[in-house]
């Protein structure tokens, strides 16, 4: 998963009036970014089936950022298709 796969996923997840995705956006939180709990979950979930890794539900409010989450996401194993 890359940011362009993130960015790709999070408009797909809808974004508010205002945010540019195509910014510098790895470090901005979620609510930041216009996104509240649900609508991360919703991300979150999108990008765990798109990269065929699952991530342990208590690590993914710890993941506030794209690059924190798309940092996790390289340190694990893709799961078996």
């Amino acid at each position: 998963m890359n940011l362009d796969e993130l960015r790709t996923i999070m408009r797909q997840c809808g974004v508010e009036d205002g945010v540019d995705l195509d910014g510098d956006i790895l470090d901005l939180e979620w609510l930041e970014l216009g996104y509240d709990s649900l609508a991360v979950l919703e991300i979150t979930t999108a990008v765990q089936h798109a990269a065929r890794t699952p991530l342990p539900e208590e690590e993914v409010a710890l993941l506030t950022t794209p690059r924190l989450l798309l940092e996790r996401l390289g340190s694990l194993t893709p799961a078996a298709v």
